[in-house]
């Protein structure tokens, strides 16, 4: 069961999280050249199933299969669902992607490695209902960010690395398969575990974790250390401003060390800083421009037809 200081952060988190995107948000609507499916539900916990919902959002216009953008999303863990992230996502469709915004479990009420387990479903619900709604599964990305990009580099290793993906057996169930990612974005994320956590960070984990952050938990999900050959290809990013931004090099040296393809932008400047996932504010000309690159970058390693 969660202790009360484990109650207590997330309480704090969600809180503060909540404000500011509340605000980012306010007076955003759907916008009219977007088509979308709402409150799909992937999962089977019918104790929340609020957690284990998705949506789906396509370009009106578009015609057939279109590549797929998954949006894992951040929030330090213990905060965040696809409602603070629609916004985001649906203007990522407009630049012609069908692109998935889901929820899953968050700590301290669903312990790792529950949100990893509920990214392999929602990975498998696209193979399933690929000609429902239009997926072209030999084309799937995904984007993710903070905590959410920790989680989608812990999910594209898992998948990679066979002796890391044994250690959560899920992964191995047997039904239809989960499509390869031919891509990812990892933007403004914590990547290296270690036990020199700042204070929230260190109880943060220990929301996350069954164990509470031992050694052999911070060395498994310690996402800088298990970058394989075989670990799709990354856009990575940060920005001045961002309080992750020293984390960025650590990933892009693994992927170097592996021979993974990469690319790495850190937008803002030191006399114009932005702040941590600015990406996800749609009409912020930086985002624009971020997201324009993170798109071009998926386009650049489709396959052709």
């Amino acid at each position: 069961m969660p202790t009360l200081m484990q109650w207590i952060t997330a309480y704090r988190v969600r809180k503060q999280f909540g404000t500011g995107d509340k605000k980012r948000d306010a007076g955003q609507q759907t916008p009219e050249d977007i088509e979308r499916t709402d409150d799909i539900l992937y999962g089977d916990d019918k104790r929340r199933r609020k957690w284990q919902l998705l949506d789906v959002y396509r370009p009106k216009a578009a015609e057939g299969k279109l590549p797929v953008i998954v949006s894992v999303h951040g929030g330090a863990w213990v905060y965040g669902d696809k409602e603070v992230y629609q916004f985001y996502c649906m203007r990522l469709a407009q630049r012609g992607f069908a692109v998935v915004n889901f929820s899953y479990r968050l700590a301290p009420e669903a312990k790792f490695p529950a949100s990893l387990e509920d990214t392999e479903k929602v990975f498998r619900w696209i193979a399933a209902n690929a000609e429902t709604y239009g997926f072209d599964t030999d084309n799937v990305f995904a984007v993710g960010d903070s905590a959410g990009a920790h989680l989608l580099a812990l999910y594209a290793e898992a998948r990679t690395d066979s002796s890391l993906g044994a250690e959560f057996p899920f992964l191995q169930d047997g039904g239809i398969a989960a499509p390869r990612l031919r891509g990812i974005a990892l933007n403004c994320g914590k990547y290296k575990m270690d036990s020199e956590q700042q204070l929230q960070m260190g109880l943060l984990l220990k929301a996350l974790l069954p164990g509470g952050g031992t050694a052999e938990e911070l060395a498994r999900i310690d996402t800088s250390a298990h970058v394989g050959k075989d670990f799709p290809p990354a856009f990575v990013m940060t920005c001045q401003g961002d309080f992750l931004r020293e984390q960025a090099p650590l990933m892009l040296a693994a992927l170097e060390a592996a021979g993974v393809r990469h690319e790495f932008r850190c937008y803002g400047t030191e006399q114009k800083p932005l702040w941590h996932v600015f990406h996800c504010d749609p009409v912020l000309p930086e985002a624009v421009t971020c997201n324009d690159d993170e798109c071009a970058f998926f386009r650049s390693l489709m396959e052709k037809r």
